[in-house]
């Protein structure tokens, strides 16, 4: 039988949530658990009999399950806006010992395999004794800053990328913990590895480098059974999932179910950048087919071998997806959607804003990072945003809504209408410069920039007739900023504004050499990919990155510390306010309009703040009182990546 002073035992070793189990116990008899703690005062016969530690049950798990679902779940272990306290983790502090629980205490080889709890080398010599690693380990015990230093050498022995982004991937597999504590210390180093550009490549090879299943993949295999899929997770308190259905991975197409390597790697950033426990993050890759030739035709594909799903067939799988999410972990669980095709991007965002609690990256992060360039670059160039006249090249998910964002803080400042604000932002597509005449033959999306103009074919053409200050990339279309097109804006402006926003590097529109050089010098240039510093005629550029990474891991974090139930676009406003916020004079005088990623997690923490105290303003947030200082509720909020002592 299940006892009371076993239901105290487990309570007292920061097990959350075992009074479900224990109510389990109470209503049901014949469930018979039998503990064993392997701890320094185990007696000998615990340590002879079961030397894992584990916790034997003598009933199957099924019958526990009817009697303790994720409904059980104790509330009041919620802390600090973060996931359940599970391990006690939140209750003690860094100086406390903590018990590494996961179904039993783990130990032994079965601890050394558990990437959420192993330590490798730095497991202390109380440690090895306790949890029957002596012999497992060679003598040495080193501390994480020393397997830090040993980890950052051993990534940088590689040369191909792709290889970074694998020995990074197995660290993760291994010890989660180092692997964050080492992507948090070299954050600008190792962000181009374990996401753009390299993660595109990732994507495209993910069925040869395929080892450890990474997230949750739900296909048209089970439809009618999504909800018993998202229960197979192990971890029951999710609060943030980043969800593909890899129709247009970054600016290479569709790659199906090899997409996976976007949410793994968004929420990856989610952790390091924002702060987000890993247990609470979730990604999942949605199945629906591909049309992708190569990959039905490779035998190492990962992904159903048939053409993708469309209209009500896919629309039932999305709805039954994101309807079984809502039931299976709230109300409050942020949902990101990453990576779909203009049709249907648009189409979920707008079907489901207003029932769940839904971001779009691609459209709305993107739209907010864009625009903190923008309000920061006006400290270089003057003028307030309604005093500028933009183009865009590509008139899909990330330049529309840029655009619509742009328009939106235009309107907050100048109490201008929406509809005349629109009129300073103008699009070219595929087709040429979106223009009134062309009305009838656009899609949804694109008719709100449909202004009196003549129709202009090329981009060249469009520079010189709408003469604008900011030229902004969107089109997936590699060196398509050519030198005419450049040296037409500099002829234009004194100081042009050129955004290469399209992702990974090879499809960037134009190169940051290729900027500066073009403009003699005197570009504002920031691109969606990384580019090295630039010198030309005596002088070094430092161009700027305008990385979504800046935007969504401290926007989610404001979602979540204030309970936020849905998106509203002045959230993204004021995400865009505070990390326009954080450019310092320094920077400016380097060229740049976004702050160095070393300190990202101090402006994600101001982003958060700021993003929840406008959703507190707006009614939108529900954990109650609203806390007095913000940013500092926000920093304590974060996970940390530092070992942890066991018992």
């Amino acid at each position: 039988m299940f006892s009371s002073t076993r239901c105290a035992f487990l309570s007292n070793s920061g097990l959350g949530g075992c009074s479900s189990l224990c109510d389990a116990a109470q209503k049901k008899r014949s469930t018979r658990l039998r503990v064993v703690s392997m701890t320094p005062s185990s007696s000998s016969s615990s340590r002879s009999g079961d030397r894992n530690g584990s916790v034997v049950m003598e009933t199957p798990l099924k019958e526990l399950k009817k009697e303790s679902t994720v409904a059980d779940v104790d509330d009041n272990a919620i802390s600090a806006g973060g996931p359940q306290d599970v391990y006690g983790e939140d209750r003690a502090t860094e100086d406390h010992f903590v018990t590494p629980w996961s179904v039993s205490v783990a130990s032994g080889y079965t601890l050394l395999r558990d990437p959420h709890f192993n330590k490798g080398l730095a497991f202390t010599e109380d440690e090895r004794d306790a949890h029957y690693l002596r012999g497992l380990l060679p003598p040495s015990v080193i501390p994480q800053e020393t397997q830090v230093k040993k980890m950052i050498q051993h990534v940088r022995q590689y040369q191909v990328p792709l290889q970074k982004y694998m020995a990074m991937m197995d660290l993760q597999e291994r010890n989660e913990r180092l692997f964050y504590k080492l992507l948090i210390d070299h954050v600008e180093e190792l962000l181009p590895v374990v996401y753009t550009p390299t993660v595109g490549e990732a994507c495209q090879k993910y069925g040869s480098i395929f080892m450890h299943p990474q997230g949750l993949y739900i296909s048209l295999k089970e439809k009618g059974k999504i909800r018993e899929v998202l229960r197979n997770w192990p971890e029951k308190n999710i609060q943030v999932i980043v969800v593909t259905d890899g129709e247009r991975i970054l600016g290479l197409g569709d790659l199906g179910c090899q997409g996976m390597g976007i949410p793994v790697g968004k929420l990856s950033l989610y952790t390091a950048l924002g702060g987000v426990r890993p247990s609470a993050c979730l990604p999942i890759t949605i199945d629906v087919g591909t049309n992708n030739e190569k990959l039905l035709n490779d035998e190492l594909y990962i992904g159903l071998k048939q053409r993708r799903a469309t209209g009500q067939e896919y629309a039932e799988l999305m709805h039954e997806f994101m309807t079984a999410v809502k039931q299976t972990y709230g109300e409050k669980v942020l949902i990101q959607f990453e990576d779909f095709a203009n049709h249907n991007a648009f189409n979920l965002l707008e079907k489901y804003r207003s029932t769940h609690l839904v971001f779009n990256d691609d459209i709305q992060g993107t739209a907010s990072v864009v625009l903190a360039g923008l309000v920061a670059s006006l400290k270089l160039v003057g003028g307030n945003l309604a005093d500028h006249r933009f183009l865009f090249l590509g008139a899909g998910e990330a330049g529309t809504g840029i655009a619509e964002l742009i328009a939106l803080e235009t309107s907050k400042q100048t109490n201008a209408p929406l509809e005349e604000v629109r009129k300073n932002i103008w699009l070219v597509d595929s087709k040429g410069l979106i223009v009134s005449s062309r009305k009838d033959s656009l899609q949804h999306f694109k008719k709100p920039w449909a202004h009196e103009h003549e129709p202009v074919k090329n981009l060249l053409d469009a520079v010189n007739k709408i003469k604008p200050t900011v030229l902004i990339g969107t089109s997936g279309q590699g060196r398509t900023f050519t030198k005419e097109v450049i040296e037409a804006m500099a002829s234009i402006n004194k100081r042009p504004i050129i955004l290469s926003l399209s992702n990974p590097t090879s499809q960037s529109e134009c190169t940051a050499e290729e900027a500066y050089k073009w403009s003699q010098g005197r570009a504002i240039f920031a691109s969606g990919s990384p580019f090295p510093p630039v010198e030309y005629e005596g002088k070094v550029f430092v161009p700027g990155q305008a990385n979504n990474a800046y935007i969504f891991p401290g926007f989610g974090l404001g979602l979540i510390m204030s309970g936020t139930i849905r998106v509203h676009d002045d959230l993204l406003l004021a995400a865009s306010e505070a990390l326009a916020a954080q450019v310092s004079q320094e920077n400016f005088d380097k060229g740049l309009i976004y702050p160095p990623f070393t300190n990202i997690r101090k402006i994600s923490a101001h982003i958060a703040a700021n993003v929840a105290a406008k959703a507190y303003e707006l009614g939108l947030a529900t954990r109650l009182p609203q806390p007095k200082d913000l940013v500092k509720f926000a920093e304590s909020c974060m996970y940390t990546p530092a070992y942890r002592s066991y018992r």
